[in-house]
């Protein structure tokens, strides 16, 4: 079980997109582009076995898998788990408890312990963390199903954000109707390419968009802990044809980004405690940072999620690669400057 619980982590992909790939004893350098165009990403393998190391030390034990068969289903007001068996959802909730709640495990963050079925504490008030866990469980299912362009086989669990505290990293709030992160909620005009000196009615482009596009940019490199090259070609960023294969990946994440916090985390603030609220009354949203904490892989690839068939969502096919869906990223995205993301929605 150790061996299957670290399999990904041994397992660092670092040449699946790249032309050649040198190693030494202390530098791995993988080359995406022709040599002279600086297309190559650099790791220094201490570095990383020090830092996977770490990661082994954090991660909890993987449960063993639930028997098969056990007694029928005879929940009370379970919402999102009643298609699994009482054995796996036992399980799940145990996992739950432990990847979010706290490396001991906490059933209270979510439950009224006298009464698990409640959607009240024992004086009345909701219990906020059961209705949000309720919805994450939804966002995680629909992630593992639906957006293997992004999440390939590899899959996410509560753990992948969550790292056994309660609130990810890299969560955020409006600030104001120009706030730069809004381009992972609403803000479609991502791309930002001039032909002309000055502005036409075929482009308005402004240099304040493209401010906000290059904040985005080094947002997202930040988030993923890799340079520019890992999406793009340097002597043509607009150039999809140039670009190494990461970057329809990285354009596939963007787009899950979006959904995610437009129908799954932003229309939480009427649930949420008050207290979890930002300063403009507005939940907190998940950008890059928040799953792959400064890695360009969450958890150095560590397939979790396949081993909780409760967060599949349907997908059983974890060894086939997802077939393509963002083939024509140029076509999906807009040229012209959208109107989305000039004010605050309304909540």
């Amino acid at each position: 079980m150790r061996t299957l619980r670290y399999a990904g982590l041994a397992a660092l992909v670092l040449t699946a997109s790249s032309c050649q790939f040198f190693k030494s004893k202390d530098r791995a350098v993988v080359q995406q582009g022709y040599r002279g165009t600086a297309m190559e990403i650099n790791y220094v393998n201490r570095d990383v076995q020090v830092a996977m190391a770490d990661l082994q030390k954090q991660i909890p034990a993987m449960l063993p898998p639930a028997p098969e068969g056990g007694p029928a289903p005879a929940w009370q007001n379970v919402q999102v788990l009643g298609d699994i068996s009482v054995n796996e959802f036992n399980r799940t909730m145990i996992s739950m408890a432990t990847w979010v709640a706290g490396g001991a495990g906490n059933c209270g963050y979510c439950h009224n312990l006298a009464n698990f079925a409640a959607d009240t504490y024992p004086d009345g008030e909701a219990i906020y963390t059961k209705a949000v866990a309720r919805r994450m469980i939804e966002m995680t299912r629909n992630i593992n199903a639906n957006w293997g362009d992004h999440v390939a086989n590899t899959g996410v669990t509560c753990y992948t954000c969550h790292m056994g505290k309660p609130l990810p990293n890299g969560l955020w709030f409006y600030t104001d109707e120009n706030q730069v992160l809004r381009h992972y909620l609403d803000n479609v005009a991502g791309r930002v390419v001039s032909h002309t000196v000055g502005p036409t009615e075929a482009n308005r482009s402004s240099v304040k968009q493209t401010e906000w596009i290059w904040a985005t940019m080094i947002n997202m490199s930040q988030g993923l802990g890799v340079n520019c090259t890992f999406c793009h070609n340097s002597r043509q960023f607009a150039s999809w044809e140039q670009s190494p294969p990461q970057r329809v990946t990285a354009y596939a994440g963007l787009q899950m980004i979006r959904q995610l916090n437009t129908e799954y985390l932003a229309p939480l603030a009427s649930v949420y405690h008050p207290s979890r609220l930002g300063p403009m009354g507005d939940a907190p949203k998940a950008q890059c940072s928040t799953c792959h904490n400064g890695v360009y892989k969450p958890l150095y690839g560590l397939p979790m999620a396949r081993h909780y068939p409760a967060l599949w969502g349907g997908k059983t096919d974890w060894d086939t690669p997802p077939g393509p869906k963002f083939t024509t990223p140029v076509a999906a995205m807009p040229e012209s400057a959208s109107t989305a993301g000039s004010g605050m929605p309304q909540q």
